[in-house]
């Protein structure tokens, strides 16, 4: 056996890395993208930022460009969890994207986590799933989401494998939150410690 082929059978032996995708839009909301991916990779779990769109660079809603890892288009394999940022453009354009809507509608049957921000949350009626389910929202979206769902007004609601939260301000609690459920309570604990949050 060569040394090669011991480090793959070593490396195969390892438990693979818990992982989540990001799905980045045209007009999303920056501080929520960045903290997201921020504090998940923080906590040691495989993020991947795909954008929307065909290009990997994406202008969002402050007309900051961020480079995403893949377009969403050429992701492959499976994710422990599904993340939308908001931002009322980003959020258009995820009720568009059947792309979207077909991840929503797997992640939906399987039980596996889906989060979603400021007013991403709106794609799921877009795509008919979570019908009912607990959810918040922006404010400025919370009609249309009481409409569909049962409004929420906290910074980050629960409900089986859906996680949804209220905006920018409530980022880092939103993404401590998917943690906790994807690698646990002690690790989102360290997590938080390291990033001092005010309280």
């Amino acid at each position: 056996m060569t040394t090669d082929d011991m480090i793959e059978e070593i490396e195969d032996l390892e438990p693979a890395l818990p992982r989540a995708l990001v799905v980045l839009a045209e007009g999303a909301e920056e501080a929520e993208a960045v903290i997201i991916v921020d504090v998940l990779r923080r906590a040691g779990i495989d993020t991947t930022l795909a954008s929307l769109g065909s290009d990997t660079v994406v202008q969002l809603s402050r007309k900051v460009r961020i480079v995403a890892d893949v377009t969403l288009a050429a992701v492959t394999g499976s994710f422990e969890a599904l993340v939308l940022p908001g931002g009322a453009e980003g959020a258009r354009r995820l009720c568009a994207s059947e792309l979207v809507g077909e991840r929503l509608r797997t992640h939906s049957r399987d039980g596996r986590i889906v989060a979603a921000i400021c007013a991403a949350p709106l794609a799921f009626q877009a795509h008919q799933v979570f019908a009912g389910r607990s959810m918040t929202c922006h404010p400025t979206v919370a009609s249309r989401i009481a409409a569909y769902g049962k409004l929420e007004r906290a910074n980050v609601v629960e409900d089986g494998n859906l996680i949804t939260s209220q905006g920018p301000g409530t980022s880092f609690l939103f993404a401590l939150a998917i943690v906790r459920r994807v690698v646990g309570e002690p690790r989102a604990a360290e997590v938080e410690r390291g990033l001092v949050l005010a309280r």
